[in-house]
């Protein structure tokens, strides 16, 4: 997201032109940028599609809206903004499956869209397993690795749309080493990382964590400040919720900040308990 701006008028867009088209030829050796609309406050959804590339399947919506620097920070499954929303969902589901049939498309991987009211825009395709593939896991009963590499050494899906239907629901927080209010990256040695359940990428009571680090550890500033992910499942997205609330007082780390405080406030916030998420969530909690 370091590579975007936002342009509300003539001087602001050439103002901008020229920021990224900087950053673009410091980073990329090129100067080409490209321009987009701009919604205030939208919510960021995805589709997981698996296909072998002769038959290509949704496992269903995520929900990412919740955001910093235009990364994703708390990611969901199924999707809050289609609760209650059968037609609209469907609607959604099928203009994934159709970018992705397209092109005939052979691996696991997720159509993203921005969502503003019913209608939804593309954003792009990412032709790989995203960070929050756990919560369509959890959802799913899905190994989606597995699927992968299954794919990719020529096997077809042993599945079809009618099988992925979604029970319950998920929920994921990136647990960052950064400063929980400025989003900083604080590198350093992990004097302490405990983690609620065995970091062993199984759902372990409703909670799962996927971890690339352990005590003794350093964190570095060269690298992704992203620690670990944890994933709570519930039969409904209320028993999510206390379950990931649950976990996160039980999540400790000391040499290094995190944003578990920020996650805590997530979850204890009215509105996230009311499925009232946006790109721009954080700016008002």
């Amino acid at each position: 997201g370091i590579g975007m701006q936002v342009a509300r008028d003539e001087p602001e867009l050439l103002k901008a032109l020229r920021a990224c088209s900087d950053r673009a030829r410091q980073s990329f050796g090129k100067d080409a940028v490209y321009l987009e609309r701009y919604f205030e406050a939208p919510r960021h959804v995805e589709v997981q599609i698996l296909g072998d590339g002769h038959l290509t399947l949704a496992a269903g919506a995520r929900e990412c809206s919740i955001q910093r620097r235009h990364q994703k920070v708390v990611e969901e499954a199924p999707a809050p903004a289609f609760a209650d929303k059968p037609r609209l969902l469907q609607k959604f589901l099928d203009a994934g499956l159709a970018a992705a049939r397209a092109v005939g498309y052979a691996n696991a991987g997720t159509v993203e869209f921005l969502l503003v009211g019913e209608e939804f825009y593309f954003i792009e395709l990412n032709a790989r397993l995203q960070v929050e593939h756990p919560v369509t896991e959890a959802t799913s009963g899905l190994d989606l690795v597995q699927v992968q590499l299954r794919i990719s050494a020529g096997e077809h899906l042993p599945f079809g749309q009618d099988d992925l239907r979604p029970r319950g629901h998920a929920i994921e927080c990136r647990i960052n080493a950064e400063d929980p209010v400025k989003f900083f990256p604080s590198p350093g040695p992990l004097a302490r990382f405990e983690t609620p359940v065995p970091a062993d990428g199984l759902l372990h009571d409703g909670v799962r964590v996927d971890a690339g680090y352990r005590k003794g550890d350093a964190v570095t500033p060269f690298y992704d400040s992203l620690l670990a992910k944890l994933i709570a499942w519930g039969e409904t997205r209320a028993q999510a919720i206390a379950r990931m609330r649950g976990a996160l007082d039980g999540f400790f780390v000391e040499g290094v900040k995190t944003n578990i405080p920020l996650h805590q406030r997530i979850l204890a916030s009215d509105s996230f308990a009311r499925g009232e998420l946006s790109t721009r969530f954080l700016e008002r909690l």
